[in-house]
């Protein structure tokens, strides 16, 4: 596969040239950085000569000389031109420092001034060129810089390769880029062995979706629906060149592609790829136009549909590379996805449904039958609608909502616009609307309602339309508020449609206002008008958000709610939906710290939806999941989870802030504490900019944990502060929700806020109380248990960390009652609490909860006195100080430090500062010598 010039990305701009290689092109800096030479392989179009341009550009700056070659296929059969573009601007140079027969060899092959060759001076050149380099390398180091080696003219690759072998010990290095079309490649293997010893060879490999939207988006194509983006991403089989070809070409299209067709591939892509194509006979093209237009051609299908020399074609088309061949592949499988795209491209269109005829009765699924009847046919045809629309419904009930969607628009388009019986286009199409949010295609579900209320009428569809228009808002639902009066205007007095609108507006109250009793009020009444309309789908959804948001609240009614959420007759669509009533059910046994049956609740909703392949009920479910292991003290376990939930959330667009929140909390438990900070923070930015109430305060309570951990506790007082003031006026009472109360009173405890500490403590306990919510309290008392170590009650500090250890352990937190532990040891100190911090380190390596146990390790290691059973009394002068301030000076007479105090006190060595700072000022001392001798100066009394 030849790549032409223009197509070669240039290098102008350097966030381009490592979108999808950031591991790869580090591991190349640092082993260009170390003084060795790295080998760029891989396919045609991977990206290859992007990724040399920009190491060459960063690395050239450090080196004296750079000596450049990029070989082309056309050029391949001219002797010694490669070497002629290494060597041909320093030959001056480099002539006079050669002895004379390599001086002579040399420059004839650069110059063609006479015969030479490597048959006629093969040692004399090949020494010449080792000599020149070595020259060169002596005044300062080189970097030579050769793209696509496999078009080197076989002289030049020679010498090359003879110099690059001998130049171990001298600041020569390599930085080459080869094709390669497999992992085994021989060409990579020759090249690699023609290189200097030790060179990295760095395969770049495809692209991932996820990358391949945003080489796109960083090109100017961003605006593509994420449907289109994962066809690019599968027609272009991850190459960006490809994709970025592909992108172009819709982009300048002014019609968009017909839903179940392939994408348009452009003129130029047809050219790269089908270069072979016209060595095939005319029967075996059109035996491949079938496979192309076929889901999963096999040699069967193929002969079912009319090609009764399918295998002896398929043969002759493996033969010239546009089909791989495989002893357990049987079926027909193109060498790469774009083959098959541009022979469909490439056909004129009754040739492409002559095909999709012939496969319209061969095939034996029905929804495949079903769509390539769609696609053989033009025009309205209601037989072909109604089959289109019954495969739609078997793909829906098969868990493939993406292809009842695209089945659905199939349906839309053949239904006759003049009625007749059955659905007509409008509500086939906001079916298959309904159907791409479910599969998370949301910006073609907002395209496709946005589309029928330019022409409906009907008032049911005009509100169906309106609700999905702003079920695709998300939870940026301030964006579509002018969307809430047309809609209600559409609705009149239908009960059923106005139920709709007010279910939507329960969410709106909650996201937009932050009002949970406004929310709740409006769910209530949503259910109300449900039931009067008989729409018992809408009814139980409404249901189940009242049911939600009174839990939230601590609101005695929340018990009974969910009771009615789960009455038969119930929905199948809704009982497994993430706001139905089984999440409700769910979110309610998490809270009520029944986390075993919260367990098997969630991965049964996670399995259901997963079957049903609803995206938004994943990303959803697969949060609960997490926060379930979480919860419970597995935190790799949790980790793992969260990061598939932000790795879909990311890749469909849906729920990301929630998903970026929960895995904040799952990295500072298990992971990397600076990617905590990062995730949590990118959560708050969007909650903030989507004004979110909601989710905001869920995502400071992340921000607040993950400062914990990173020991800045006046980071974690300022964001958990805000959590406390957002909640009070969301009314939002059950500490159970986001469970920061604890960490909050320790960071009070820890920046000296002792009062305050205890306050949190007291509210928070009095709502844990009510709700019965067993584990809060007893991370309550841990927290109190630092507030009365502060204040110098050891004794009883000791006795409630045990007590909330134990119940903590009883009820399954595994990470809550590893800190009480770590909270114990550090109490104790490190002499009679040796074996407490080996328990502690344990429990936390039990949990995976990596960032942890590294604090464990960390105060191990840190120096320090040992304490002592009693502290001595503080001298008279002390009376006048405040308790902090008592406690500090006290420890500075036994001789501790800054930081040895701040471990003592849980707090901050910042706060210690400022306590001292504070005694200075009120004993008329300058520093922390004069307090010792004031110590003295009691004891000698």
């Amino acid at each position: 596969m030849t790549v032409r010039r223009d197509f070669q990305e240039s290098a102008r701009c350097r966030s381009d040239l490592v979108i999808g290689r950031e591991e790869l092109f580090a591991g190349a800096r640092g082993q260009l950085a170390s003084g060795g030479s790295v080998l760029l392989h891989g396919p045609a179009g991977i990206g290859k000569s992007t990724v040399l341009r920009a190491l060459a550009e960063e690395y050239g700056a450090t080196a004296r000389t750079v000596l450049r070659c990029s070989a082309t296929e056309s050029e391949s059969h001219l002797p010694f031109l490669a070497l002629a573009d290494l060597l041909g601007l320093v030959l001056d140079e480099v002539s006079p420092r050669l002895p004379a027969a390599q001086r002579t060899a040399l420059e004839s092959a650069l110059t063609g001034r006479g015969e030479s060759s490597l048959l006629r001076d093969g040692l004399a050149l090949r020494l010449a060129v080792l000599s020149a380099l070595r020259a060169l390398a002596a005044d300062g180091p080189v970097l030579v810089v050769a793209d696509d080696l496999q078009w080197l003219d076989p002289a030049s690759a020679e010498l090359l390769g003879f110099a690059a072998r001998r130049l171990e010990g001298t600041p020569v290095q390599l930085l080459c880029a080869v094709r390669t079309e497999g992992q085994e490649s021989q060409e990579y293997d020759r090249q690699l062995r023609a290189c200097p010893p030790g060179t990295l060879a760095v395969r770049l490999g495809p692209l991932t979706r996820a990358q391949v939207a945003q080489l796109l988006d960083h090109r100017g194509h961003g605006g593509l629906p994420r449907s289109t983006v994962r066809e690019i991403h599968r027609t272009s089989g991850g190459n960006p060149l490809f994709a970025l070809e592909l992108g172009r070409a819709l982009a300048d299209s002014p019609t968009p592609p017909r839903p179940g067709e392939p994408l348009p591939v452009p003129t130029s892509l047809r050219a790269l790829v089908l270069s072979r194509l016209d060595m095939l006979s005319v029967e075996a093209r059109r035996t491949l136009l079938v496979a192309s237009a076929g889901a999963r051609p096999t040699p069967a299908l193929l002969r079912a549909a009319g090609r009764e020399n399918a295998e002896a074609e398929c043969a002759q088309a493996a033969e010239l590379g546009l089909l791989a061949t495989g002893p357990d592949a049987p079926a027909v499988r193109f060498a790469h996805p774009l083959i098959s795209a541009a022979l469909y491209a490439e056909a004129p269109a009754h040739e492409r449904r002559a095909a999709h005829a012939a496969l319209s009765t061969a095939a034996s699924d029905p929804i495949e039958r079903a769509r390539h009847l769609a696609l053989a046919t033009t025009g309205t045809d209601p037989e072909v609608a109604a089959r289109l629309a019954e495969a739609a419904a078997l793909a829906r009930d098969r868990g493939a909502p993406s292809v009842a969607a695209q089945l659905g628009l199939l349906a839309a388009r053949h239904t006759p616009a003049d009625g007749g019986p059955g659905p007509g286009p409008e509500e086939r199409r906001l079916a298959a609307a309904e159907d791409a949010i479910t599969a998370g295609e949301v910006d073609l579900a907002r395209d496709i309602a946005r589309e029928v209320l330019t022409r409906a009428s009907v008032p049911a569809d005009r509100v169906r339309a309106w609700i999905i228009v702003i079920d695709t808002a998300g939870h940026t639902m301030a964006e579509v508020d002018a969307v809430f009066p047309q809609a209600l205007a559409d609705a009149g007095d239908d009960p059923r449609l106005l139920a709709l609108v007010h279910y939507q507006l329960a969410w709106r109250a909650l996201i937009v206002e932050g009002d949970f009793t406004e929310a709740r009020q409006a769910a209530a009444h949503a259910a109300e008008l449900a039931a009067r309309g008989q729409d018992r789908r809408t009814e139980l959804l409404a249901l189940a958000f009242q049911a939600q948001t009174e839990t939230l609240m601590g609101h005695p009614e929340a018990p009974r709610t969910i009771k009615r959420a789960l009455r038969e007759p119930q929905d199948p669509r809704v009982a497994c939906h993430h706001n139905g009533a089984g999440s409700a059910r769910f979110r309610w046994l998490v809270m009520g710290d029944q986390l075993a049956e919260a367990r098997t609740t969630v991965t049964a909703l996670l399995r259901e939806v997963r079957r049903r392949g609803s995206v938004e009920s994943e990303v959803h479910f697969l949060r609960g999941l997490a926060e379930t292991e979480l919860r419970a003290g597995h935190c790799g376990r949790a980790l793992d989870l969260a990061r598939d939930s932000l790795r879909l959330a990311r890749d469909s667009g849906i729920g990301e802030t929630a998903s970026a929140m929960l895995t904040s909390l799952a990295e500072a438990s298990g992971g990397d504490v600076d990617r905590a900070l990062a995730l949590a923070r990118e959560a708050v930015q969007h909650a903030e900019e989507d004004g979110d109430q909601m989710y905001l305060s869920r995502a400071l309570g992340a921000l607040g944990y993950a400062q914990l951990v990173a020991g800045d506790p006046a980071g974690t007082v300022r964001s958990l502060r805000r959590v406390r003031s957002l909640e009070l006026g969301l009314g939002i009472t059950d500490p159970a929700r986001g469970r920061w109360q604890g960490d909050l009173a320790e960071a009070l405890v820890r920046t000296g806020e002792v009062a305050e500490a205890q306050d949190v403590i007291d509210v928070s306990r009095e709502h844990a109380l009510r709700l019965g919510r067993e584990s809060v309290l007893a991370v309550l008392d841990r927290s109190e248990a630092l507030v009365r170590a502060a204040r110098g009650d050891r004794e009883a500090a000791v006795a409630q960390l045990t007590s909330a250890q134990d119940r903590l352990g009883k009820l399954g937190y595994g990470l809550e009652e590893a800190r009480a532990a770590f909270a114990l040891a550090r109490l104790r100190g490190r002499g009679p609490g040796a074996a407490a911090f080996d328990e502690a380190a344990r429990m936390f390596r039990r949990c995976r909860a990596l960032p942890w146990l590294r604090q464990v390790e960390d105060a191990l290691a840190a120096p320090g006195p040992e304490p002592v059973p009693g502290r001595p009394e503080a001298p008279a002068a002390l009376e006048v100080l405040a308790a902090m301030e008592r406690q500090v000076a006290a420890l500075v007479m036994e001789g501790a430090t800054n930081r040895e105090i701040a471990a003592r006190l849980f707090i901050s060595v910042k706060t210690v500062e400022a306590t001292l700072t504070r005694v200075y000022r009120k004993l008329g001392i300058r520093s922390r010598v004069d307090i010792v001798r004031l110590a003295a100066a009691r004891r000698a009394r």
